[in-house]
């Protein structure tokens, strides 16, 4: 089932979880042990993030400088596919630019059509380290419009190769990433709105915020969206703190504020399980908050760890 046919059928707010593949050399059971406490709230999606290949430059003996790879992910397809086949649960793979060639991106949405898997959520991805922008390699796409745009032919039957004589579509539903706090390489609010417009007149059907700890943040970047014409679902994504770093990492990354009030209590924390049980208590109360606002969804990043995720929707779902 479609993300937005959840919405649609749901006469409350769904529950939805991102979850991190195992890294390479790690048994599926990293997936079990993330999955299996959440079951009993019924997710109506389950997330797959993907990540490009972690990679150095080398310069040979003739001066030429070659890209060599130092850690190769797991296929997102494989670990999707195998989630929706032990779970009966519909899974959301991303597919990110950066480190995926068009032709890449193809064979991975024809793989997840074959195995009928009809959600994919469409990302930039992130920024090399120790760079200021993103530079996309040669066949890359250079923003996450652009890759909309490659699923949405599929959809429409049109394959990099136009010269095919016999073409099908796809039926993909199209998630993309909305940023309440700006996104942290945007100038200005208006312009990442104005980008998050042309992504959904490309054909993504919702959207998923990245997460706030401020839910009036969430509220006026609902209403900014309404105004500017953006009618789609507007999934709420939220992180419950859990580590001491979070104070000053997550702002730092993420481009987000912590608001003074849970600042202030993060700091009398002096340990990680202190810290985390505070996390567990504020994304009780932004949730309660939420559904009470009618939110479409809220959706949970768990970092890959979800006892604090099962706690918090037990109080809550």
């Amino acid at each position: 089932m479609k993300v937005t046919e959840h919405i649609q059928k749901s006469d409350s707010t769904i529950f939805s979880i991102e979850i991190l593949p195992p890294s390479k050399g790690e048994q599926f059971s990293s997936i079990k042990d993330a999955i299996t406490p959440l079951l009993p709230f019924n997710p109506a999606f389950v997330n797959i993030t993907h990540h490009q290949e972690k990679f150095v430059y080398k310069t040979l003996s003739d001066g030429t400088r070659v890209r060599r790879i130092i850690q190769k992910n797991p296929s997102t397809f494989a670990v999707a596919a195998a989630v929706k086949i032990h779970y009966n649960v519909n899974v959301v793979p991303h597919i990110i630019c950066a480190g995926m060639s068009k032709e890449m991106i193809q064979n991975a949405l024809i793989n997840f059509h074959y195995v009928g898997i009809n959600n994919v959520f469409a990302l930039r991805g992130d920024t090399e380290r120790n760079r200021k922008m993103f530079l996309p390699e040669k066949e890359e796409h250079e923003h996450a419009i652009d890759l909309v745009k490659q699923i949405q032919n599929m959809n429409h039957g049109i394959f990099l190769d136009q010269d095919m004589e016999k073409t099908w579509r796809t039926d993909f539903c199209i998630g993309v990433a909305g940023y309440p706090e700006k996104h942290g390489e945007a100038p200005n609010a208006q312009t990442d709105l104005m980008y998050l417009k042309q992504k959904v007149d490309a054909g993504a059907s919702y959207i998923v915020t990245q997460m706030f700890f401020n839910n009036q943040k969430y509220y006026d970047f609902v209403n900014q969206c309404r105004n500017v014409g953006i009618t789609v679902p507007i999934i709420a994504g939220l992180k419950p703190i859990s580590l001491l770093k979070h104070r000053t990492v997550l702002p730092e990354i993420f481009n987000i504020q912590i608001p003074k009030e849970l600042s202030q209590e993060m700091g009398k924390c002096k340990n990680n399980e202190a810290i985390r049980q505070l996390g567990i208590e504020w994304a009780v109360m932004q949730s309660k908050d939420l559904i009470h606002n009618k939110v479409p969804g809220l959706h949970y990043y768990t970092m890959g760890r979800t006892t604090n995720i099962a706690m918090i929707a037990d109080k809550v779902f």
